[in-house]
């Protein structure tokens, strides 16, 4: 069966539209909301640009610390369809709010709403996570989670795209604020067409409101098995180092590689289009299977490429050293441009082949009336990661001084020892990816014989 199939579906296109639009508006508005802030806001309140801004973000994450143990316990408690339909229903709200301090540039306000979206997603994310596995057979769970995964990337690049783009319009504003209510409006109506899911016949767990608790219970279920535990681990890396990328590329665009604005929006599209590529392309290459092998190819690529992409800025910085600022088009013509924008892509290809068999290792071995709770703890994992990325590239880039191609190649370094230890400790990883090359191998060369 294609992969493409699922989108036929209702156990799974629903949910599929439902969290494509709810990222999508997370990043409308967070981005337009950044935009505002550097070029809008400060100069009205006095605050600073990189403060405000990386207070934005940091509100944005925060929720992920402090509900996600309750977000787990209330997904594997009730009817998960029915959650995410009230989730969705305070969405509208929210993006009410938001559109009233779009008008007023109120930025409290515009903080207050980056963090309830922030709570919405921590809420939704265990959801999400726990019901595909719910509704989908356990020969279609790759899939599943390889289209959530390409729909989620792709979602973050159009906000990323469109929110920053429609806030420089002259009535950006109003747009925008219509949007965001549409969007969210939609998301709902999709959302009241997911089947039921409630939960198994063996939860039975009370509902607690201990986070500190109820997270050291939530990590004692994921370390039960510790393939998942591991998994947990792997995704959580894969956020961090991602992230560092993400964070980077703006500066990196401009001040290393001279070029125009622009030229942002096309490195971000390079790495998010090869994640969400590398997501559709693990089902093909794993054959429609749960294959751990795939997470040692993807881990070599992410160091590989990220290597290249440091050596390729060395190159590309010694032969444009006298050019002044050179635009997406001028880019690409240039051979080490093109080599850059293809290492962006492959890292993020690599990426996709890393990150989609690990989320579907955590659904299908954990028990189904722990799995929320499982995703949450994972949830709270890749929160605690991301906030390290931010200290690690402060670290090297402000108090090390270090330069951003320097950066990738720590980034490199990092990669390919935490994932050896990891590979170390799960030896199901590489013996996997031992057996899939070979096989790989010997089906190369019977093609070649015939």
């Amino acid at each position: 069966m294609s992969q493409f199939e699922l989108f036929q579906k209702r156990r799974f296109l629903p949910l599929f539209a439902t969290q494509f639009l709810g990222a999508l508006n997370d990043n409308l508005f967070k981005n337009a909301v950044l935009v505002i802030v550097v070029s809008q806001v400060v100069s009205l309140s006095g605050n600073s640009t990189d403060f405000v801004t990386n207070l934005a973000v940091g509100l944005f994450i925060l929720p992920y610390l402090l509900f996600s143990t309750t977000a787990g316990q209330l997904a594997d408690n009730f009817d998960k369809a029915m959650l995410i339909r009230r989730i969705k229903a305070a969405e509208i709200v929210i993006m009410v709010v938001a559109c009233f301090s779009l008008y007023t540039l109120h930025l409290p306000v515009m903080l207050t709403v980056l963090f309830l979206l922030g709570l919405q997603s921590t809420f939704f994310g265990p959801l999400k996570y726990a019901i595909i596995p719910q509704h989908l057979r356990a020969e279609e769970l790759l899939a599943g989670n390889a289209q959530v995964g390409m729909g989620t990337f792709v979602s973050i690049l159009m906000g990323t795209l469109l929110g920053g783009w429609l806030i420089a319009l002259p009535n950006g504003r109003f747009m925008l604020g219509a949007a965001i209510v549409t969007v969210a409006v939609i998301g709902w109506l999709c959302s009241r067409e997911i089947p039921t899911a409630p939960p198994t016949a063996a939860t039975t767990a009370a509902i607690t409101w201990n986070p500190l608790r109820d997270t050291a219970t939530n990590f004692a279920l994921a370390r039960e098995n510790r393939t998942v535990f591991y998994c947990i681990l792997c995704i959580s890396w894969f956020w961090l180092f991602g992230g560092c990328f993400l964070t980077q590329v703006p500066n990196f665009a401009v001040a290393v590689l001279h070029g125009d604005p622009q030229l942002i929006s096309l490195l971000l599209a390079a790495f998010i289009v090869g994640v969400a590529c590398g997501c559709l392309l693990c089902t093909r290459l794993s054959g429609h299977r749960v294959e751990p092998g795939i997470v040692p190819l993807g881990a070599i690529g992410l160091s590989l490429f990220s290597l290249d992409t440091y050596l390729t800025s060395l190159s590309y910085q010694q032969n444009t050293a006298f050019i002044g600022k050179i635009s997406p088009l001028q880019f690409v013509e240039l051979w080490d441009g093109l080599h850059i924008l293809l290492d962006l892509g492959c890292v993020g290809l690599f990426g996709g082949f890393f990150i989609v068999p690990l989320y579907a290792m955590i659904q299908g071995r954990t028990d189904s009336g722990q799995r929320a709770r499982v995703i949450a703890a994972n949830n709270i994992c890749n929160a605690v990661f991301m906030i390290s990325g931010s200290l690690l590239g402060i670290a090297c880039l402000t108090l090390l001084g270090w330069t951003i191609p320097e950066f990738f190649l720590v980034l490199s370094l990092l990669n390919a020892l935490f994932l050896a230890w990891i590979f170390y400790q799960v030896p199901e990883f590489r013996v996997r990816f031992l057996l899939m090359v070979a096989g790989h191998v010997t089906s190369f060369r019977a093609r070649r014989s015939k």
